[in-house]
């Protein structure tokens, strides 16, 4: 990546480093920086992608994930029942296809299959502990 981000996305995940490996499998982010603490938990990862980056880390012990909080907390389910992206990140990929397939074999829970309408084909999805994420194929 040749030029610094303007906007970067930072997330929290309740296991940083399994997520940080879980999110390079199946969405094909590369490793740029991780930052172990002396208890294993990640206290700073960067991931790249095309032209930007995510942040990450592991949150603190009362923290809990979308996933978490979609199983123990009844208002949350409901929340989460629709397939929109409450809060997310918005990633630009090269081939839409390919990439939906990978996210698909790592086990990704798809929130809408792959759509070809404007604003331009699409998918949505959350990851292991429910960060929800929507990409969108660059235009050729």
């Amino acid at each position: 990546m040749s030029e610094s981000p303007t906007v970067i996305p930072m997330l929290a995940y309740e296991n940083g480093p399994a997520a940080m490996d879980w999110l390079i499998n199946a969405f094909g982010f590369k490793e740029k920086t991780r930052l172990l603490a002396n208890d294993g938990k990640l206290s700073h990862g960067e991931l790249l992608t095309d032209k930007g980056m995510i942040m990450l880390w592991s949150a603190p012990e009362d923290y809990q994930s979308p996933k978490t909080l979609q199983e123990n907390y009844e208002p949350a389910k409901k929340w989460f029942d629709v397939p929109w992206i409450l809060n997310g990140v918005l990633v630009y990929v090269p081939d839409l296809e390919a990439h939906f397939a990978r996210a698909v074999k790592a086990g990704a829970t798809i929130l809408s299959e792959i759509e070809d309408s404007p604003p331009g084909k699409r998918y949505r999805v959350a990851d292991l502990e429910g960060q929800r994420w929507f990409f969108f194929e660059k235009e050729k």
